[in-house]
């Protein structure tokens, strides 16, 4: 879904509330800009970091030897990883592997603006994030500019205007708050 609709702060509270059952969790979060910033190596760095909570994963210098232990540790461990924000099909691949990578005990919760990438992957289910009806957005405009529900009385043609012009998107609101 377009970016704001609040992919990542579901994602997260998914994570935070799952992830004290499986045997190894990792968020890794901001997958598109840490990929084009610093490469896949570094986030398999991290993954692995993760999952093996720091053993093991300093000395694996390739990307294809890195890829075979995500696969063992995929295909024998209960597993729950959160991809935020992937968007390229290969990002998945090194990261993921291939669908029947995945034991029955993983649990991957991916979040992209490209529906695209997910086909690739081969992903169970699908849920795309929808932007807040019209009282949903007001509310939440509401919280944060005026610590309440509802606007004051003398910025409600204000507020209506600025839940109209946010179409629903949170991160918006938020910020306009």
């Amino acid at each position: 879904g377009m970016p704001g609709l609040g992919k990542t702060t579901i994602a997260k509270v998914i994570y935070n509330k799952l992830s004290c059952k499986f045997e190894c969790m990792s968020f890794l979060e901001n997958i598109r800009e840490i990929f084009n910033a610093q490469g896949l190596s570094h986030l398999q760095n991290q993954l692995l970091g993760d999952i093996l909570e720091g053993e093991r994963s300093q000395n694996i210098n390739s990307v294809a030897h890195r890829g075979s232990i995500i696969k063992d540790i995929l295909s024998s461990k209960r597993v729950f990883i959160v991809l935020d924000d992937v968007d390229d099909p290969s990002q998945l691949e090194y990261l993921l592997g291939h669908h029947e990578w995945l034991g029955e005990g993983i649990r991957a919760i991916i979040t992209t603006r490209n529906k695209h990438v997910l086909a690739v992957q081969e992903v169970d289910d699908l849920y795309e994030v929808k932007g807040l009806n019209f009282k949903e957005a007001r509310e939440l405009f509401s919280l944060y500019a005026f610590k309440q529900e509802l606007p004051k009385l003398d910025y409600r043609n204000i507020s209506c205007r600025v839940v109209s012009y946010c179409q629903g998107f949170p991160f918006a609101l938020k910020v306009l708050g």
